[in-house]
């Protein structure tokens, strides 16, 4: 089986195994921003437990 080559430049796991994703809207054009929304922007969040499925799917070997 392969990996999804798109899910797994943007996908990780946690220690404890959850998954995590890197926050949208964090890109460019920062400058416009205010720098509450880019630190809200800021950092990784966790999946939700109804996407896992579709996660391992596309991750077999994460």
């Amino acid at each position: 089986m392969k990996s999804h080559k798109a899910a797994q430049k943007r996908l990780g796991v946690t220690g404890s195994g959850k998954f995590i994703r890197v926050n949208a809207w964090s890109g460019h054009h920062l400058e416009i921003k205010s720098s509450r929304r880019t630190r809200r922007y800021a950092g990784k969040s966790l999946i939700g437990t109804q996407h896992t499925r579709q996660v391992r799917r596309l991750l077999p070997y994460l």
